[in-house]
């Protein structure tokens, strides 16, 4: 990431609003956009199966080829920015299952991983198909689902500003895209 890039087109936006960059509250708004950039697109940097390397450790349990059990962890909280108009999607809940394939992730790698994916311009679709690949690389397991619920600003607070607009999306892998049972454990809050 160039942030002395960030810092001069931040400060050329500014001019280009009206705004003067250099009076008192705005003077240091560049360097704090660009810092504040560099954290929230953090996810940028890596690739699917670079967060899944990161955040993969996993921990063996015993082989029940019977059990069908599944992991679920709802309600998971990130926010991320859309890519088409660079507002920020908030409230946003994620909600994983995968069935495991003789070993578990650890829980709080499962939230890394959403708080990581959720790092880049996005499109809440793909954020849902980013996390399920992701986990599905990390727990070795092809059956995942992700629902993701979330308010989107490009919808609150412009254009049609419908302030309690919130979308849906899910996302199944493997025995998820078929099981219905599989995909009620993601419940639907609608």
């Amino acid at each position: 990431m160039n942030i002395s890039e960030i810092e001069k087109h931040v400060r050329g936006l500014l001019v280009a609003i009206g705004e003067d960059p250099d009076r008192e509250g705005l003077r240091e708004t560049p360097a704090r956009v660009a810092r504040m950039y560099e954290e929230a697109f953090e996810g940028i940097k890596y690739t699917n199966r670079e967060i899944a390397d990161m955040f993969g450790k996993t921990f063996e349990i015993p082989s029940d080829p019977n059990s069908g059990g599944a992991v679920v962890i709802k309600d998971i909280s990130v926010f991320s920015y859309c890519e088409h108009h660079l507002a920020l999607m908030y409230d946003m809940k994620v909600d994983v299952a995968y069935v495991p394939r003789g070993r578990v992730l650890g829980l709080s790698k499962i939230a890394r991983i959403c708080d990581m994916a959720a790092k880049r311009l996005q499109l809440q679709e793909r954020l849902g198909r980013d996390i399920a690949e992701i986990i599905s690389l990390a727990a070795l397991s092809p059956d995942v689902g992700v629902r993701i619920e979330g308010c989107h600003s490009c919808m609150t607070s412009r254009g049609i500003k419908n302030v309690s607009s919130k979308t849906v999306t899910k996302t199944y892998f493997g025995a998820f895209k078929d099981d219905v049972s599989l995909q009620n454990l993601l419940g639907d809050r609608l």
